[in-house]
């Protein structure tokens, strides 16, 4: 993968796991809010993975 289809990855993964976790919020449900804290954070590593590929070239 290159460097921007890591980051557009990574935008909806954080974009999805932010909806979980209000979803998981508004409903009482735990296991939403943490799944939702887990795509997120899936995404944050995508975006640094993307940040790296960028400055190094995307044969990494």
């Amino acid at each position: 993968m290159g460097e921007l289809t890591d980051r557009a990855k990574a935008a909806g993964n954080k974009i999805a796991g932010g909806a979980k976790q209000v979803a998981g919020e508004v409903t009482g449900n735990d296991k939403l809010k943490a799944e939702g804290a887990a795509q997120s954070l899936k995404g944050d590593v995508q975006n640094v993975s993307g940040k790296v590929k960028g400055a190094l070239g995307d044969d990494v």
